[in-house]
């Protein structure tokens, strides 16, 4: 599995994502913790999930 990381990881103190795909899914995990949980979801839900956040709609 090929992990890759945001081009903007060391803009905003390395809190970011690693993504793999995984030609039906796509997995993503912790970039600062790479041997810990990782998250499998469809490309379909991975796609809302992006639209949602970019809409900022999960901002805090």
């Amino acid at each position: 599995m090929k992990w890759r990381k945001s081009s903007h990881s060391s803009a905003n103190g390395g809190d970011c994502v690693e993504l793999a795909d995984l030609h039906w899914s796509i997995a993503v995990r912790d970039s600062k913790d790479p041997s810990g949980p990782k998250l499998t979801m469809a490309r379909r839900t991975w796609a809302a999930l992006l639209m949602d956040v970019k809409q900022g709609s999960h901002d805090l």
